[in-house]
């Protein structure tokens, strides 16, 4: 029988798994649809495409819900500033879903946050824990588990993710700051817009033609992108971060499954190992800094 929670508080806990668990769907099956398309395409013109149906969406929600006024910013520096460094970040992603196993990618990703902690207090002053400390640790361990370098060749592949790991928290301290002042849907709006922008030169001197078969992986891609940003937003919105991030973490597990049926990628226990210790780092350092007094904290 539940006591640390209400009858009430189910409703909420429960819709934030829900919307966790579209969000990790939607992940897993954009990480299937990029594979598929490296066949064919370049990282920026797959970025570029999801970004311009990501433009096209969120104009149309803008449209009918919230008006034009949500997508003033008050922050222009930082919106192209966070945007341009996450553009590299998600080049950097695309280079190595083609080239990785899916697991070994979403394992260095799961970095970003013990980054973003590092970042957080150089770029906003934040106080650095005992909490992030043990995170930074075990996120660089677990990282060397899954790398191995000077065990296994480590090519661009892996610095690509690794750089992109950085790039995504990055992102992360980036968003904090904007969401102080400016409507979520903009931060979405113009990092679609600044991102098509940025794509569009090498997409038009790298350009190849999609074949009709390319077509519905390039409008899946960019939908599932959007609906995974969105149902991690709503999650948050319904429990605190101590509550959702840990569902995060079973995309680990998950793409492993995705990769060894689908791609025949051998689920290897070192990825496994450092993502588990990566994991744990990164939840310590939530558990933590949720317990503390408000005055500590």
């Amino acid at each position: 029988m539940p006591t640390a929670r209400s009858a009430r508080d189910l409703g909420p806990l429960l819709r934030a798994t829900l919307w966790m668990l579209f969000s990790l769907a939607a992940l897993g099956a954009m990480a299937v649809g990029v594979r598929e398309l490296s066949d064919t395409l370049g990282p920026f013109e797959i970025l570029f495409v999801r970004s311009v149906i990501g433009v096209a969406v969120v104009a149309l929600v803008v449209t009918r819900t919230a008006g034009p006024a949500a997508l003033r910013s008050r922050q222009w520096g930082w919106q192209v500033f966070r945007h341009s460094v996450h553009f590299a970040a998600q080049v950097g992603w695309i280079v190595a879903i083609a080239e990785l196993a899916l697991a070994e990618v979403f394992a260095i990703e799961f970095t970003s946050p013990v980054w973003g902690a590092l970042l957080a207090v150089l770029l906003l002053g934040e106080r650095p824990t005992g909490a992030r400390l043990f995170a930074l640790a075990c996120g660089l361990v677990g990282m060397l588990l899954v790398v191995r370098p000077g065990f296994v060749p480590v090519g661009l592949p892996t610095v690509a993710i690794v750089l992109a790991a950085i790039g995504f928290g990055f992102a992360n301290v980036a968003t904090k700051r904007l969401v102080a002042t400016d409507h979520p849907l903009a931060i979405v709006f113009w990092m679609c817009a600044t991102q098509a922008l940025l794509a569009l030169p090498p997409t038009l001197v790298v350009w190849v033609a999609p074949t009709f078969a390319d077509l519905p992986w390039l409008l899946f891609v960019g939908l599932c992108g959007l609906g995974a940003h969105y149902a991690l937003s709503r999650a948050l919105q319904l429990a605190d971060a101590l509550f959702v991030l840990p569902i995060d973490f079973l995309r680990l597990p998950l793409i492993a499954l995705v990769g060894f049926f689908v791609y025949g990628e051998r689920l290897d226990p070192w990825t496994l190992g450092g993502g588990a210790l990566i994991v744990a780092g990164v939840w310590g350092q939530l558990w933590w800094e949720r317990s503390r007094p408000p005055r500590a904290a």
